[in-house]
Parts: C-alpha cells; structure tokens; sequence
C-alpha cells in the first residue's frame, strides 16, 4: 500500500508541484488549501507525512501543528517563505520534525520527506532500541518516552535526538554531527534546530534524576550524562 502524504498549502501553483512529485516518488497525496480542512483531513486520513505551509487562510500552520501534535506523531515538515530564525524555531517547539524554507529544491524537499519517515519503516535490526536509567525509559521501537513512571508525549525527531544521545553516556557530540547523525542526511538548516530539540527535551527531563542529564558542553556541543550509580 502507498505511503500517504498530506500537503496544506493554499499556493495551487506550488501545492500541485508537490503532488506531481510526490506521486512520482510512490505516495498517495491528499491537498487541503486551508489550515481547517487540513486538520480535519489530517486526523480523518491518518497520513504518514504532513507537509505544511505556515501561512494559510482559516488557521495557521503553527496552530495545525499544534492541533495535530494533540493526538498525533506523525512526522510534519514545515513549508515557509519566511527565512527568519524565529519562524523556523516556532514550528520546531510546536513539535514539527523539519522545515524548508521557499523556494525550495524539490529533491532536497523529498530527501528530508524519507529522512523523517525512516522510524515508520519496520527496521531490520532485531536489537530492542530501549535504554533505561533512573526514572527514565528511552523506547524508540514504540516511540515512548516514560519519566518518572508515566508516559511523556515527545515528538519522533525529539526521541531520536534523546536516544542518540543516551545511547552514548558521557560522549559529547557537536551540533553537527547530531544533525548528521540523527537527522540522517546533509542538513541544510542551521545548528539552532539542535538547540531547539534539546531545549524542549529539558523540559521534559528537568530535575527528574541526579544521575543523569542533559548537558551543554560550551563551544562544542552537547551530551547525555551519567553520574554513575
């Protein structure tokens, strides 16, 4: 069965590009040109990507993502003609996975459409992707994240950014190779999505144990680190 790919962009000219390509590239494709019907097709259709342009008649794209974010993982790229860090830092703290900035490489678009649904394809590695520590539970086969025995919502780019980096206790890993290695292909964004990611990751994970955290190491980048038992 065809992956399905949900479009929100009110641009016929540049809704209809996608469509073209993203058919070409296997996925069935749904367009929606308002933020409302976008939502409503979003949470009745269950598709496996959601690209979304932040200005759009009815409701913006910041509040889509933030209605979807509500019951749904699924990975969201956001569309922007806007280049402004703040635009792009928004869309990230209200869960979207990624953003591209217009006008855009279609090919660069598609890549980063396969990089972010790499965790919806079963792996074929038989090793449990689960960590543990005190109080907390790392579960990238189902995607949950478990604080202090309950169960936190987190979006997919914020588990795999977490997991990475507790996969390696106590390495420190600069902002670009976290982009590397977690986003999975040549990033053409800047690091401050890095600083984003982490930022809502303390969020989370703030003052829940004394063995562990998360740690900036200035001037080179981040790591997840364990005091020892």
């Amino acid at each position: 069965m065809n992956k399905k790919a949900l479009v929100i962009e009110d641009d016929k000219n540049i809704a209809e590009l996608l469509r073209l390509y993203l058919e070409k590239d296997g996925f069935e494709v749904m367009i929606a040109a308002d933020g409302g019907k976008g939502l409503q097709l979003a949470e009745n259709e269950a598709p496996d990507v959601v690209l979304l342009d932040i200005m759009l008649p009815v409701m913006d794209g910041w509040q889509v993502c933030r209605e979807i974010r509500r019951s749904s993982q699924v990975p969201i790229i956001m569309l922007t003609a806007k280049g402004e860090t703040y635009d792009k830092v928004s869309g990230l703290e209200m869960g979207a996975d990624d953003y591209v900035t217009k006008p855009f490489e279609v090919k660069e678009l598609i890549a980063r459409i396969h990089a972010v649904m790499r965790r919806t394809e079963g792996g074929d590695s038989p090793a449990a992707k689960r960590l543990e520590y005190d109080k907390l539970i790392i579960n990238l086969d189902s995607y949950e994240l478990i604080v202090d025995g309950k169960k936190v919502d987190t979006p997919p780019k914020e588990m795999e950014l977490l997991y990475h980096l507790a996969a390696s206790p106590n390495r420190v890993y600069t902002r670009n190779q976290l982009l590397d290695e977690v986003w999975g292909f040549d990033y053409f964004g800047d690091s401050r999505t890095v600083d984003v990611h982490i930022k809502r990751l303390r969020e989370k994970l703030e003052g829940v144990s004394d063995k562990w955290s998360l740690k900036t190491v200035w001037g080179v980048g981040y790591k997840f680190e364990v005091s020892g038992s």
